[in-house]
This record gives C-alpha cells, structure tokens and sequence, in this order.
C-alpha cells in the first residue's frame, strides 16, 4: 500500500506550546454492590480479614457504599462500629433482633476521616519516635456505648449467645469449612 496525500496516519506536523485540556466526561455514580441474602441487619457474621479476624460480630445495617455496618459489641469481644466489606466475612445462621438499635446517625460519612493534614515533615517522620496513638472521640465512645446498651439486652435474652459472640472462630487441621454449616 502506498500513503496518499490525504492519508490521516501522520500526526500533525505543528503541536501546541500549551497544553490543552481535556474536559473530563462526568459518570453517573456507580451503584452500591448487591450484598448476600443471607446478610441481613441481625445477622451474626464472622469476620475473616483485618485486625478482627475470626470474632463474631452482629450486622447492623447495610450502608450506601455496599459495606456492612457492624459491632461487637465492643463490651462483650472488644470489635467497636465499623464497616466491613460483606466478601471479607462469612455468614451465620444465628439471628437477633435489632430493630431497637438506633443506627439512624451511622453513615459513610461518620466513618470518614479528618480533612486535616498533619504537618510533619521528612525529618519527623524518619525520626524514630514510636507512633502516636488513635485517640478514640469521646462522641464516638457515647454513640458505641449507645448502641451496645441496646444491643446488650437483646443478648442477654437469648441463651449462650454471649458466650457465642466472645468465642474466635479458627480452624483446626482436619476441618473443613466447605462442609460446615454455619
């Protein structure tokens, strides 16, 4: 084949100084992945991944971004509110009732962090301090306490549910998980 005169295969021979911009195409948000049947507010859950691995928790509700609003309760196994994403946990048969738990005011948005940037530098970072603590809000004590109060009272209705939700979950050697029946 020969290029012809007219061919458009060639790039331009003048390229601007400036660049242009692009204008970016707005998407539509994307919508919130589907959850499990069988994950439901009051559901027990076990969670597999992250610093709570092998506790049982209780579902309390499901968020807008498809993650799962779960508890402890932090008195009983020490797991505070948090999200989880649903592919990190495995669901229990085991049900309560949370229907009088108030989980009006536990959004995304209460979970997302501080817009403020610490000012540290270089050399603070590489200074060799031990790192600073978490310091847990004294709201966010209040609401945890809140929402375990009632959450503990439903507990305490049903029988070695405590004792259930306290327990890690692990595996032994000769387990097998995809013949239990949770």
């Amino acid at each position: 084949m020969t290029a012809t005169k007219g061919s458009s295969s060639k790039g331009p021979r003048y390229y601007p100084a400036e660049d242009i911009k692009v204008t970016k195409k707005h998407l539509p948000p994307q919508n919130p992945p589907k959850t499990r049947k069988s994950i439901t507010p009051g559901t027990i859950l076990i969670l597999l991944a992250g610093r709570f691995r092998g506790k049982r928790v209780v579902c309390l509700n499901i968020l807008e971004s498809g993650l799962l609003l779960v508890t402890g309760p932090y008195k009983i196994n020490g797991v505070p509110l948090r999200r989880v994403n649903a592919s990190y946990v495995i669901a229990t048969s085991t049900k309560i009732d949370v229907s009088n738990v108030d989980i009006s005011k536990h959004n995304d948005a209460y979970f997302a962090r501080s817009k403020e940037k610490t000012s540290e530098g270089e050399v603070e970072f590489f200074s060799g301090d031990a790192p600073k603590p978490a310091i847990v809000s004294d709201d966010r004590k209040a609401e945890q306490e809140k929402v375990d109060g009632s959450l503990l009272k439903v507990i305490a209705g049903t029988d070695m549910l405590e004792g259930y939700l306290s327990a890690r979950f692990t595996l032994q050697k000769n387990d097998r998980p995809h013949v239990m029946k949770f």
